[in-house]
């Protein structure tokens, strides 16, 4: 089994920026890929950004440029540095992770409020 634990949300004015972490523990043999998505208030759960195996990076064209999605191997964190933040960002952000035999895994959500 495999448990992700999220930090970093919060309140935050327009224009700042916030660092989203998620830490992965457990059963953890070969991670596949580590994405964010966020939901927002009668909106669908979208997909942010995502981060695979070898390094490379995805991201939803509303967030590119402002989004950054890194990833520590060893402390098996994926984090997701938020500048620039726009009121349309506020929902819950939750991570993801999937295995290298495709079983999926999500974090609690950690809440992001931009707002003056």
């Amino acid at each position: 089994q495999v448990q992700l634990a999220e930090s970093g949300g919060g309140l935050v004015q327009p224009g700042g920026s916030l660092r989203l972490s998620c830490a992965a523990s457990g059963s953890i043999f070969s991670i596949r890929v580590m994405r964010w998505y966020r939901q927002a208030p009668g909106k669908e759960r979208e997909l942010v950004a995502g981060i695979n195996s070898y390094g490379s990076t995805n991201y939803v064209d509303s967030v590119k440029g402002r989004f950054t999605i890194s990833r520590d191997h060893a402390k098996n964190t994926v984090y997701l540095q938020m500048n620039s933040l726009k009121p349309e960002d506020t929902a819950i952000y939750y991570c993801y992770l999937e295995t290298a035999r495709r079983n999926g895994y999500w974090g609690q959500g950690t809440q992001v409020t931009v707002s003056s």
